[in-house]
C-alpha cells in the first residue's frame, strides 16, 4: 500500500484509532456495529465478528476484519463492536497493510482514494479556541472530604478493603475542540502510552488491561502513584519513596493478587513480576507488574478476558462488589466510559484492551475529564486530592497546549 499513509493520522481524524509502539491500528468508514451485550455476551459479540472473516485464514492479530471498542465503565450497561469499512494497520517494524471489510467487491485503488481523502480533508483544520474555562464537578474541598474521607472511613471500619473514587472536570472552549490536534499532542507527550480515539472517547493509558496473543495473555496493571519533579535529584526521591511506600505497594499487591486469581482458571500457568517496578510518564511515576500467562484450549478471546477482569481493583476496589457499591453510593453519577476498557479484537479473538484512564469525553467545545484515587485505610484525603491534580495535567495538557 501507498507507504505515505500514516495511521496515526488516519484515526486521529477519523476517530477510530489506537497507536502503540509495536501496532497502529486506523478506521476509516463503519461496515458494521456489533451488539456488546454485558456482562455475558463476549462470545455472542465475538462469533458475529469471527462470520465476518469468512472462510479467510489470518496468520497475524490484527489483520482481516477488526473492531474497536470503548466500553462503559458499569459492566452491566451494554457496549458494541464498531468494525470499519477500511482499517490500515501498521506494526513495529513499520509495515503496513489495509484491510477491507464489507459486501462489495474490493477494490485496492477506492480504497486508497477513500483512505487518502481523510487525510485531504485533514488540512480543514478547526479554527483555534481562544478562550477556555476549566470548572469542577465538585468543589474540591467537598470532593476531598465528602468522598475520599467518607471512603477511607468505610475501609477503617472494615466494611472493604479499598475503594478507587473518581473526579470529574469540565472543559469548555469557544470553539470546536480540535480533536485530531489534541491526539497528536498526547502521542508527543506519551509516546510510551497507548493514544486512542473512539468516536470523541480520547485518551493516553498507560496501562493494560489485557491482550491476547494466540495462546498468550498479558496484562499490566498499575496502582500507587506519584508526581513528577523537574528535579532530577527530587524526583529520584520520590521515585524511591514510591517503591518504599508501604500504603503504595499495599494497593499494588491488592491489584496483582487479585488479577492472577481471576486469571488462573482461564490459563495453564499465570505469573506475574515478582517485584513492581516504575512506569515513568511526562507527569506521574506509578509501580506496575508485568502478567504474563499462557491460556487454555479452547482459547478465549480477548472480549471474555476483558470481561473476566474488568473492573479490577486498580479503578474500582476490593472487594469488588462492595467497592462498586460505594463508588455509586459516593460519585453519584454514572462514569460513562472513563476506566472502562477500550482496545480492539480481530475475528480470531485476539487483541488489546487498556483501562482508559488520562482520558476525556469531547464533544464539540466541551470536554469531560475524569481523575480516580485508590483509596485505603491509611490515604490522607489531602494527598489523594493533588494526586488527582496531577492525574489532570496529561489530558489538560493535550487540550490546551497552543
Amino acid at each position: 500500500m501507498n507507504t505515505d499513509i500514516d495511521p496515526l493520522q488516519v484515526g486521529a481524524q477519523t476517530g477510530l484509532l489506537w497507536r502503540h509502539a509495536d501496532l497502529v491500528l486506523a478506521g476509516v468508514g463503519v461496515a458494521t456495529r456489533i451488539p456488546f451485550e454485558r456482562p455475558e455476551g463476549a462470545n455472542t459479540a465475538q462469533r458475529q465478528l469471527r462470520e465476518l472473516m469468512g472462510d479467510t485464514e489470518l496468520d497475524r492479530p490484527g489483520v482481516g476484519p477488526v473492531a474497536f471498542a470503548a466500553l462503559p465503565f458499569d459492566r452491566e450497561r451494554n457496549g458494541e463492536l464498531i468494525v470499519p469499512s477500511f482499517v490500515v494497520g501498521q506494526d513495529g517494524a513499520g509495515r503496513r497493510w489495509l484491510t477491507y471489510t464489507g459486501n462489495a467487491p474490493f477494490d485496492p485503488g477506492e480504497a486508497l482514494r477513500a483512505v487518502e481523502q481523510v487525510l485531504a480533508d485533514s488540512d480543514d483544520q478547526t479554527p483555534s479556541a481562544s478562550s477556555y474555562s476549566v470548572e469542577s464537578a465538585m468543589a474540591p474541598e467537598a470532593w476531598r472530604d465528602e468522598l475520599v474521607a467518607v471512603a477511607r472511613d468505610a475501609i477503617s471500619a472494615g466494611e472493604l478493603t479499598k475503594s478507587v473514587v473518581s473526579r470529574r472536570l469540565t472543559v469548555t472552549a469557544d470553539q470546536d475542540l480540535p480533536v485530531a490536534t489534541i491526539v497528536q499532542n498526547l502521542v508527543s507527550s506519551f509516546p510510551t502510552a497507548v493514544v486512542f480515539n473512539v468516536e470523541g472517547f480520547v485518551g493516553a493509558s498507560p496501562e493494560l488491561l489485557v491482550s491476547r496473543n494466540e495462546d498468550m495473555v498479558h496484562a499490566h496493571p498499575l496502582a500507587g502513584t506519584a508526581a513528577r519533579s523537574s528535579d532530577p535529584i527530587i524526583d529520584n526521591r520520590k521515585i524511591a519513596n514510591l517503591l518504599a511506600s508501604t500504603k503504595d505497594r499495599w494497593e499494588h499487591k491488592i491489584t496483582i493478587d487479585w488479577l492472577l486469581d481471576t486469571l488462573l482458571p482461564f490459563c495453564s500457568y499465570v505469573d506475574a513480576e515478582p517485584e513492581p517496578s516504575i512506569v515513568t510518564l511526562a507527569n506521574v511515576h506509578h509501580l506496575g507488574t508485568l502478567v504474563e500467562g499462557r491460556l487454555r484450549k479452547p482459547h478465549p478471546s480477548v472480549l471474555e478476558l476483558v470481561s473476566a477482569l474488568h473492573p479490577t481493583p486498580a479503578v474500582g476496589g476490593d472487594p469488588q462488589t462492595e467497592a462498586l457499591q460505594l463508588i455509586d453510593k459516593l460519585e453519584g453519577e454514572d462514569r460513562g466510559r472513563y476506566a472502562g476498557p477500550t482496545g480492539w479484537v480481530d475475528g480470531r479473538g485476539n487483541g488489546a484492551f487498556v483501562v482508559a484512564i488520562r482520558s476525556a469525553e469531547i464533544d464539540g467545545p466541551t470536554a469531560e475529564l475524569r481523575a480516580g484515587v485508590g483509596v485505603v485505610a491509611d490515604s490522607d484525603p489531602a494527598s489523594e486530592l493533588e494526586e488527582t491534580r496531577n492525574k489532570f495535567k496529561a489530558m489538560l495538557g493535550a487540550i490546551l497546549r497552543p
